[in-house]
């Protein structure tokens, strides 16, 4: 079934949710952040799947937040970052296992939501890509506490310097766990999801004694959530996000002015 731009499929006792919105490379509007969310609840008590892999259509996994729905004001910024906190919740949540198939690149906030999930298998196209720094944006879902326990160090280098960082690095340095085919990816992803859920009873239970503590993933969106409001009064926000509209439209001034009005009101 579709719904916007999340397709759920199940395949035997596995759930694959595809984002697709390919044109767009798979951006996350508000709407479909929420409904992400919500089909990682429904699916994640057990009843149903044994496991979700979570994946991108096309040559993207998300290019993150939908900058054409940019936050005029700082009310919808809480709304915009929450929405993107509460899909690291859902997955901290679930009673099964959650696999991230990294298709393609993974931009800002799609990024950090597969630093939640309990796994990372990515394809030779996938691609790491932290512009946040450079935007006037706070990093989010938790991603300053998730970061550093699976780069450890990396961690400063990847989220200030904003590299993009490539499938075979992203494997050295932890934020992938394989390399497969994207001709196999999927098959992959659904194949460990199998291997590592062999007792749903006993995995449950290991799941919450190795994943973070609940209480780790609030601490850690109250202080992004607090940076986020210093960016915005600090006037980062808006300027950041009138620099990349600026870079983006040069070539359609028109266009460019439009959405520096946008970032100011």
């Amino acid at each position: 079934m579709t719904d916007n731009y999340l397709d759920i499929r199940i395949d035997d006792d596995v759930a694959v949710l595809t984002l697709n919105r390919p044109a767009k490379l798979n951006v996350l509007d508000v709407a479909t952040r929420v409904l992400l969310a919500r089909a990682i609840r429904d699916l994640g008590t057990g009843d149903l799947v044994r496991g979700i892999v979570l994946t991108g259509t096309g040559r993207a996994f998300s290019a993150g937040e939908d900058l054409q729905a940019v936050p005029s004001t700082y009310d919808e910024i809480r709304e915009a970052v929450g929405t993107f906190h509460d899909i690291t919740r859902a997955i901290i949540e679930t009673k099964i296992p959650v696999i991230a198939a990294v298709n393609g690149i993974a931009v800002g906030g799609a990024s950090e939501i597969t630093l939640s999930c309990d796994g990372r298998i990515g394809s030779t196209a996938a691609e790491y890509f932290q512009p946040e720094n450079h935007r006037g944006i706070i990093i989010s879902n938790a991603s300053s506490f998730l970061m550093g326990r699976l780069v450890r160090n990396h961690a400063m280098r990847v989220v200030l310097g904003s590299p993009r960082v490539g499938a075979e690095e992203a494997l050295r340095i932890g934020l992938l766990d394989e390399i497969v085919a994207p001709e196999t990816l999927i098959g992959r992803a659904v194949e460990v999801v199998r291997q590592w859920n062999s007792d749903p009873r006993i995995t449950a239970l290991h799941l919450g004694l190795l994943r973070p503590l609940p209480a780790e993933i609030e601490a850690a969106f109250a202080r992004e959530d607090d940076a986020a409001r210093q960016a915005w009064e600090s006037g980062a926000f808006s300027a950041g996000i009138e620099g990349f509209w600026t870079s983006k439209n040069a070539a359609s001034p028109a266009s460019a002015q439009s959405n520096r009005d946008r970032s100011r009101s």
